[in-house]
């Protein structure tokens, strides 16, 4: 189809929205924990409540696409976000905080499954690895300004002298007074509100996918599921969701476990550094995709996270504030190399592929309730080693990935290549 500018930039908005309501978990979880008197396992059960909804919806949400069109789903998957976001804000208790993030993870998974082949198909094939890498960017940038809006709230809303501006009063109200840090599912349930009125009003023209991009009916995931390409690609987001997951929702706990640090101040400002560095890494992977094979480039960064990683959890004070989130830095082209090598390595039913990838994400789920459990037996840092696990399978994409399309760099055509 013809390239749809409008549509790549509405995907770009749905990826910063996504990164808002999805990646605010790592600060909050020190707060999380004191609150409800939570075990680490307890607090693992958070993001595992959130993911897990991935592997329960991936896969139905591309048949939902292909049934309804995007545009029906996108604003069901924010209505539905909308309300679980509402109940937790109503009703603050730990069972409530389970419901609501499996059902705001439906929401996302939803999302994830409708935008993904679009940005593929409205951005151009040969084009996908970089405007991945772009969305990827829109991300990260608002992962990164998400825990700075949670330490704004709860430092404001536990001082009522600086409860001066409207908006801080009217959450101050409906705010419960020990649990300032629940104000932000006000907030989250505000935004998905709004995106659904921004999509409802949008003139969004249903794209029409070709044949290979439509989501098939289950024989044909049946049939890629005894693909061994797309099992090892499916591990490989795996593996790639729960170790920046895994590396996220446990760095303000560490920093207050092993170096002292006020999760609220300098956690949350790590935790935002960290995704910062993921967006200003998506900046050089983009001059790096244009320049070298995404292979070799995802040989390079991964090796470099799990240096970093080293230096996080066995350093000082000093460096372990800057090491994680080099990890998120080097983490930064991971996600869009894996999925737009998985793509490019098959020649047809890139739909349902890509809903069998997302479920993929469950990996957010598995890993940091993992690094939970292993920390309450054996300490969080020994928890955290699981991580070298996750990145050593991502390290071993770069060896055996094999697509039929490479990335095109300057200088070079983007030939179709033969598998073997």
């Amino acid at each position: 189809m013809k390239r749809n500018y409008f549509i790549v930039l509405l995907i770009f908005l749905v990826f910063f929205v996504i990164s808002f309501l999805t990646n605010i978990l790592g600060p909050l979880i020190p707060d999380i924990i004191n609150s409800f008197h939570l075990s680490l396992t307890m607090a693992g059960f958070l993001p595992f409540a959130f993911f897990i909804a991935y592997g329960v919806m991936s896969i139905p949400a591309g048949m939902l696409v292909e049934l309804y069109g995007e545009k029906p789903v996108m604003v069901g998957a924010f209505l539905l976000a909308f309300v679980a976001a509402l109940l937790f804000a109503l009703i603050p208790v730990y069972s409530m905080a389970i419901f609501s993030l499996f059902f705001i993870g439906v929401g996302m998974a939803l999302l994830q499954v409708a935008i993904n082949p679009l940005l593929r198909v409205a951005g151009g094939e040969e084009h996908f690895a970089f405007n991945s890498v772009l969305a990827q960017l829109v991300f990260g940038s608002a992962s990164f300004l998400s825990p700075y809006l949670y330490s704004y709230l709860v430092r404001n809303l536990q001082d009522d002298a600086l409860h001066t501006s409207w908006h801080l009063k009217i959450l101050g109200r409906l705010t419960p007074p020990e649990l300032p840090w629940v104000s932000l599912y006000w907030v989250f349930a505000l935004v998905a509100l709004i995106m659904v009125l921004v999509l409802y009003a949008a003139r969004l023209p249903r794209v029409e996918l070709k044949e290979d991009e439509k989501a098939g009916a289950w024989q044909t995931h049946k049939t890629l599921f005894k693909n061994k390409t797309v099992i090892l690609f499916f591990l490989g987001i795996f593996a790639y969701v729960g170790t920046e997951q895994g590396v996220a929702n446990w760095i303000s706990k560490f920093l207050q476990t092993y170096h002292g640090f006020n999760p609220q101040t300098v956690g949350a400002h790590t935790v935002s550094l960290f995704w910062g560095l993921l967006t200003a890494g998506c900046v050089l992977g983009l001059l790096l995709l244009k320049l070298f094979d995404s292979r070799h480039i995802l040989i390079a960064f991964t090796g470099a996270a799990m240096i970093a990683l080293t230096f996080a959890l066995f350093g000082p004070a000093s460096v372990a504030l800057f090491a994680f989130p080099a990890v998120g830095f080097f983490a930064s082209v991971m996600w869009s190399i894996i999925f737009s090598l998985a793509l490019n390595s098959l020649e047809k039913h890139h739909g349902s592929f890509s809903g069998i990838l997302c479920t993929g994400i469950i990996g957010g789920a598995i890993v940091p309730l993992i690094i939970g459990w292993l920390g309450d037996h054996f300490g969080l840092r020994t928890g955290m080693l699981f991580l070298y696990l996750t990145l050593g399978y991502i390290f071993s994409i770069g060896f055996w990935a094999n697509p039929l399309i490479t990335n095109k760099t300057i200088g070079k055509k983007s030939e179709p290549q033969m598998v073997g």
